[in-house]
């Protein structure tokens, strides 16, 4: 029973590590300019839209600026924050998970 617990819990940590570098590529790629039309660069973009989970989007986030530039800062903050709780909550997962 350990064992599919130690499995689980790293199984959970690796999809919000996955989770967390989907938001973080995704800032990049905005910071970038990125060509949107690119296949690789929208699948990014897609996950990081995916993994905000609408708390942490860069249209409607936490954090919400106005002004020239914004786009890049709401791409960066939100998704920033978004990528720290997914790295916070599959660290606690694991740790609760794992015996």
């Amino acid at each position: 029973m350990a064992r599919v617990r130690t499995v689980l819990g790293e199984l959970v940590w690796l999809a919000c590590l996955l989770a967390a570098t989907a938001l973080l590529l995704g800032a990049v790629l905005v910071v970038l300019e990125a060509n949107t039309s690119n296949a690789l660069v929208e699948a990014v973009l897609r996950a990081a839209d995916w993994a905000d989970l609408g708390v942490f989007s860069r249209d409607a986030g936490v954090k919400q600026f106005t002004g020239e530039g914004a786009v890049v800062r709401n791409a960066v903050v939100n998704w920033g924050l978004g990528a720290l709780a997914w790295l916070v909550a599959g660290r606690i997962a694991r740790r609760i998970l794992t015996p």
